[in-house]
């Protein structure tokens, strides 16, 4: 029998290599489910993935939102400082009827044109109150109290602050309604400025009060010392008006409450009725010189084409500036690049964990996206908690803090604005974060070899060029873009065009600081490998560890780079610190030389009807003899002599009938003209070209405009050291010897001569279209004398002392104006109290209030060293985490190491030595990451007039924090490891 030789079918069906229908989605699913796994498996490293993502997003998002809640909304508005009424109608002080106020914010004028209208007479608000409305009044009234030995001012408010209709503008937090004309209702922070509690009296200049509640106005902090009398009660001095008790006998509400101010442009009034107050009613009081707030306006407001402007106020006026935006984003995102690399550091241990699990998944013919999303699921897994937690945490915190502050009484949050846009940026910012900090560990154990895997626990060291390559090209591209950045700033000669460039600017020099950090992260291996050819002098413990982070650079370089960004975020934030506090300081605004303040011996007390009465004069020897027995700390005292205005007629129906000067008044103004070759050079927009311009700097530079009454002081010598606090020069005497002049500033000298310029203060000057800076008042003549130049050390409110020969040719009116006061130290609370109270005792006035220069920031190097305090802390927390993953990764070295017999203080030392190479190197290059784009970030956005580096802070950042990570490492590195079995295939 023969074999058969018929071939025969294999019955098996071929292999279908088509992938089945939804694989993909199944792979996912697995993937997700390990992710899960693990996750639970390894609780401690999870939740602190999840913690270094959840920080910075709550950070940010908290942040974000308390920034949005300093923001008053329409609606917040009308309740705080309407209630349940209407309307508000107050004077708008204003030199003609064609200005137009803001439909929400009726204090804030949109249009620009300020030119005097001399047939313009502002009416009363109580006039143009239309009809079919109940009215409540509102007056502030000047008030003193006793405070130990002194009498301070505090705030008076006549109203009625229980009716039902201020409802949501006052609340009764404590006590009882007054009860009679002896009671009164004050403010939680009268109380405790005054030591007083409910029941007890209270003295005032109004009369003796008995305080039976505290009351909440929604509009003023509780800190504020405010008295709450209904209209009439007392003798009170309001703004403009005596009134006394009989004053409010009216049985008619809308007069009773308005008596107390019945002369006063302090008055408000509040409409109580159904019918709203529309745009048209609004801007005809605009054009009678009368504000409105309305409820119908504020929550509805016109369009663009309703207002009817002509010219308006530029909106950056009331915007943030952009570089302080800048600066801020910055901050954030080297905070959340941080936190990415804190959390890659984090997975890169995980994953090495995970390995044999995954070459096992491999085995089975798993591929390399499925092995990668394994390690991605877990990015998915606790970025999202992570976000979510963040974003919750952020929320409930700046809502802890916004009812917290509301329920203290502070006016800072109107309310709490989450804004969803905002926040929901923040949270894909911090989950992409995330996803590309598990990124680079997924890629690296997707490419292992599945036998190597299985047989060493161990991925092979991938190749260092393209991580070269690569750091290389993106180092190039951040100068390119930090260059470029730089150079339309620095092109940019007109801060118009510089003003429009910003933004472009700014997000080149953020992407330039990102990508520069990215370049030296992905650089870091290369540096390592160099450092370690470079440590053979070092001993046993810094060859080992050098060697060690050269040869697992795997574990090196995402601990050099958390730490990396860390100081870089601690450096930037040093070098924006430094620099706004030092242009704080150049900017600084001083009234006088340090500690000194200027107190009134002229002082002008309006009648009832608005006239005005010769102003009384203070003896200065009694002001000076009161204060020095009130405080201790009074050096000197000198009255200083200056051109007076004294009994002008400001009454806009008299003062084209009324000539400027008299024998017997004076409404004239004196300043310096600038030489037209002085001029401070300024865009179309008028923005200064260059701040650093001699012509635009030093004392009453650099825009233009008018003095004050005591900016031009009439002496001698003896005068130029007490104000400028430096002595004459010889030529400075010589000049006002002969009749001239000493100036603070040579930008008003030429060919030594300057020209004294009157002004009359009635009639301001024509605006420019479209500029909304004041230009000063009309001049009435100028008067040419030889001038010196004396320039103090810092930007003092004083053209200069001229000689009483000049300030006759002038004419000026000379009076001992002011008293100049030293004293020997900035005062505290009691001794303002005390001078305050001195000056009014003499004075008999209730303006008895005395501003005392404190000088630029006295705190600021407190602060940045507070700075340095919390970056250094910043850095070393991300120095700490990745050194505890580090030597958890590092563990099974340190077994062998002392399997072969190395003593305990070697492996103490290695681990020393590890952490000090890795905090040390991020720290040097994070320091350089930071400072860099810091500095041209300052300089180029404007953001400060010089770029300051605190180098004194930064190496101690530099010092402390790789020695102080190294003393860590080696004081909780144990002695003694616990045994560790031996696993299967090592």
């Amino acid at each position: 029998m023969g074999l058969d030789s018929t071939p025969r079918l294999d019955p098996r069906p071929a292999l279908d290599l088509i992938p089945a229908p939804g694989a993909r989605r199944h792979a996912f699913r697995v993937a997700l489910r390990m992710a899960r796994r693990d996750i639970r498996r390894h609780k401690g490293r999870s939740l602190l993935i999840s913690l270094l993502i959840m920080l910075p997003v709550a950070g940010m998002t908290g942040a974000l939102t308390l920034f949005e809640s300093t923001r008053e909304t329409a609606a917040e508005r009308v309740e705080y400082q309407l209630g349940a009424t209407q309307a508000r109608y107050r004077v708008m002080a204003v030199p003609n009827g064609s200005l137009v106020q803001d439909p929400v914010d009726e204090t804030r004028i949109l249009s620009t044109s300020w030119d005097r209208d001399p047939g313009f007479t502002p009416k009363d608000p109580r006039e143009l109150v239309p009809a079919g409305y109940d009215v409540l009044a509102e007056a502030t009234l000047d008030l003193t109290a006793a405070s130990g030995a002194a009498e301070v001012p505090l705030i008076g408010r006549a109203v009625d602050a229980l009716a039902p209709e201020f409802a949501g503008k006052y609340t009764l937090l404590d006590g009882k309604a007054p009860a009679n004309d002896t009671e009164i209702l004050v403010s939680p922070g009268l109380l405790e400025r005054f030591g007083r509690r409910l029941g007890e009296e209270l003295s005032t200049s109004a009369g003796t009060f008995v305080a039976v509640g505290t009351l909440r106005d929604a509009g003023y902090s509780d800190s504020n010392s405010i008295a709450y009398l209904k209209p009439g009660q007392g003798t009170v001095v309001s703004r403009g008006a005596v009134v006394s008790q009989d004053a409010a006998d009216s049985s008619d509400r809308s007069v009773a409450t308005s008596a107390a101010a019945a002369t006063s442009n302090s008055t408000v009034y509040y409409l109580v009725g159904d019918e709203p107050v529309t745009w048209g009613q609004v801007r005809e009081a605009n054009m009678a010189g009368v504000a409105v707030l309305s409820r119908s306006v504020a929550l509805n407001p016109p369009s663009a084409d309703q207002l009817g402007l002509d010219n308006v106020a530029g909106a950056s006026t009331m915007s943030i500036p952009l570089a302080a935006y800048a600066g801020g984003a910055l901050l954030g995102a080297l905070a959340l690049l941080e936190v990415g690399l804190l959390a890659g550091a984090a997975f890169a241990v995980g994953a090495k964990g995970q390995i044999r699990d995954l070459a096992l998944l491999a085995a089975t013919g798993a591929e390399a996206p499925t092995i990668r999303s394994v390690v991605m699921a877990a990015g998915l897994w606790l970025g999202g908690i992570g976000v979510a937690a963040g974003a919750a945490v952020g929320l409930a915190a700046a809502a802890g803090v916004v009812m917290v502050a509301r329920l203290n009484g502070s006016v800072r949050f109107p309310g709490f604005h989450p804004e969803p846009l905002l926040t929901l940026a923040v949270m894909a910012m911090g989950f992409a974060a995330c996803l590309l900090a598990a990124l680079a560990p997924a890629r690296q154990v997707a490419r292992q070899a599945v036998l190597g895997a299985l047989k060493s626990g161990r991925a092979p060291q991938g190749s260092g060029r393209r991580p070269t390559a690569l750091g290389a090209v993106l180092l190039l591209v951040s100068a390119a873009a930090l260059g470029a950045g730089s150079w339309l700033a620095f092109t940019s000669d007109d801060p118009d065009v510089f003003a429009a460039r910003t933004p472009v600017i700014a997000w080149l020099m953020l992407g330039g600081a990102v990508l520069a950090v990215t370049s030296l992260v992905l650089l870091t291996g290369t540096v390592v490998g160099f450092l370690a050819g470079q440590a053979g002098r070092l001993p046993l413990a810094g060859r080992m560890a050098a060697r060690d982070s050269s040869r697992n650079r795997s574990r090196t370089v995402p601990a050099v780079a958390a730490v990396l960004a860390a100081a870089t975020l601690a450096s930037a934030g040093m070098v924006l610190a430094a620099s706004q506090q030092a242009n704080d300081q150049q900017n600084h605004q001083w009234s006088a030389l340090k500690n000194q303040g200027v107190l009134p011996l002229l002082i002008e007390q309006p009648l009832p009807d608005g006239t005005r009465q010769a102003p009384g004069r203070v003896d200065p020897e009694a002001v000076e003899t009161a204060l020095r027995g009130a405080v201790d700390t009074v050096e000197w005292t000198h009255v200083l002599r200056a051109p007076a205005i004294r009994d002008c007629e400001m009454r806009p129906d008299l003062i084209e009938g009324t000539p400027a000067q008299t024998p017997a008044s004076s409404c004239l103004e004196y300043a310096l003209a600038v030489p037209a070759r002085n001029e401070c050079p300024a865009s179309a927009g008028q923005r200064v070209l260059d701040p650093e311009d001699w012509r635009c700097r030093g004392p009453m530079r650099p825009y233009p405009g008018h003095g004050s009454a005591g900016s031009m002081v009439i002496g001698t010598a003896a005068d130029v050291e007490k104000l400028l606090g430096k002595a004459p020069t010889a030529e400075a005497r010589e000049v006002l010897a002969s009749g001239g002049m000493v100036v603070t500033n040579p930008v008003f000298v030429r060919d030594g001569k300057v020209s004294l310029v009157a002004q009359d203060v009635r009639r301001p000057a024509p605006s420019l279209p479209g500029v909304a800076l004041f230009q000063g008042y009309v001049e009435t003549g100028r008067t040419e004398v030889a001038a010196a130049v004396v320039e103090p050390d810092v930007n003092v409110p004083y053209y200069g002392i001229v000689s009483p020969e000049a300030a006759a040719a002038a004419g000026m009116q000379a009076a001992d104006g002011a008293l100049l006061v030293q004293l020997s130290a900035y005062p505290d609370a009691a001794q303002s109290d005390a001078l305050a109270s001195a000056f009014a005792s003499v004075s008999q006035s209730r303006y008895g209030f005395i501003y005392v220069e404190p000088g630029a920031e006295r705190d600021a190097s407190l602060i940045l060293w507070s700075i340095v305090g919390l970056g250094a802390l910043i850095t070393l927390s991300a120095a700490g985490i990745t050194t505890g993953l580090s030597m958890a990764d590092s563990r099974k070295d340190h077994v062998t190491l002392a399997g072969v017999g190395a003593a305990p203080r070697l492996r103490k030392a290695l681990a020393g030595s590890q952490a000090l190479m890795t905090a040390g190197l991020g720290t040097v290059l994070g320091s350089v990451a930071g400072i860099a784009p810091a500095l041209l970030l300052v300089t180029a956005t404007g953001m400060a007039r010089t770029a300051v580096v605190p180098w004194l802070q930064l190496a101690a950042l530099l010092v402390a924090v790789p020695l102080t990570g190294a003393a860590l490492a080696w004081l909780f590195s144990r002695a003694k490891l616990p045994a560790s079995r031996r696993e299967a295939g090592t």
